[in-house]
């Protein structure tokens, strides 16, 4: 069964850093343009980062630009989200996608999600 792990999520207070992982189960994405969602309680699934299946392009949501970055490692087959500076608005579950598509990545109709990770941000 192909599933995409997502890791480290926790509770943080305000101005800290957390940094999520997601792996892949059962395949290899290293040919896939990944991305990460977040819900918070109560609203839409959101998106908040892209990085297409090379490594050499990524996209951001406005609110994350300048605090989160995204990258690719382990020969591209996990991504990573390097979370600084947290607010208590980025609170929510993280959710990692896949798909052959750049664009794709950055909707709800990508491929491939995980179960989510839980981030919590303390003001």
């Amino acid at each position: 069964q192909v599933q995409l792990v997502e890791s480290g999520g926790g509770l943080v207070q305000a101005g800290g850093s957390l940094r999520l992982s997601c792996a892949p189960s059962g395949r290899t994405f290293s040919d896939y343009a990944m991305g990460w969602f977040r819900q918070a309680p109560g609203k839409e699934r959101e998106f908040v980062a892209a990085i297409s299946w090379s490594g050499n392009n990524t996209y951001y949501e406005d609110s994350v630009k300048g605090r989160f970055t995204i990258s690719r490692e382990g020969a591209k087959n996990t991504v990573s989200l390097q979370m600084n500076t947290l607010k208590p608005e980025d609170t929510g579950v993280y959710y990692c996608n896949a798909d052959h598509n750049f664009i794709a990545s950055m909707t709800l109709g990508a491929d491939y999600w995980g179960q989510g990770t839980q981030v919590t941000v303390s003001s």
